[in-house]
């Protein structure tokens, strides 16, 4: 198997490797699980995993190359990290807002989230960036109705925009 991208997130994980792939390649289309490599005998003393335990699933979302680490509960996700979903619509978006949030996911403000396995999420309309561009006036507006919502509103954001 070549590699096609130069960078790829790794996602550490403490033993939930197999099943966040599987949840993920759920969640978005295009998707598939590439390849998912084992513990052996060698570095047992080290990575303390029984062999023939899953050490690694790469996957693709959307076409995007991810890898999922079972490397123990050393290190967990937080805000410092986060992926982006930009959404051409409200329907797009809810339908990210509802995955991700299913199953012991939790809201947060301004479109962030995090999902079951607790890595964050921006659900992001494609349209923010030209809503924010341009006339400070209309960028504060939209600012501003941006950090009253927890999940992101299209049209909100589109009126106020607009000045109504």
């Amino acid at each position: 198997m070549k590699i096609r991208q130069k960078i790829a997130p790794c996602l550490w994980f403490d033993n939930q490797a197999e099943p966040a792939a599987k949840y993920y390649t759920g969640i978005f289309k295009n998707s598939k699980i590439v390849k998912i490599s084992r513990y052996g005998e060698a570095g047992h003393d080290i990575h303390g995993r029984p062999p023939g335990s899953v050490m690694t699933v790469m996957f693709e979302l959307d076409g995007q190359p991810f890898t999922a680490l079972n490397g123990g509960p050393l290190f967990k996700f937080n805000e410092a990290i986060s992926f982006q979903i930009f959404c051409d619509d409200q329907k797009e978006l809810d339908y990210y807002w509802s995955k991700l949030t299913a199953d012991g996911g939790q809201e947060s403000q301004c479109g962030w989230l995090k999902d079951k396995f607790k890595l964050s999420w921006q659900i992001v309309p494609s349209i923010v960036p030209q809503l924010m561009a341009g006339d400070p006036a209309k960028a504060a507006r939209v600012m501003n109705a941006f950090m009253k919502m927890k999940k992101l509103d299209i049209a909100t954001l589109q009126r106020a925009a607009d000045g109504k």
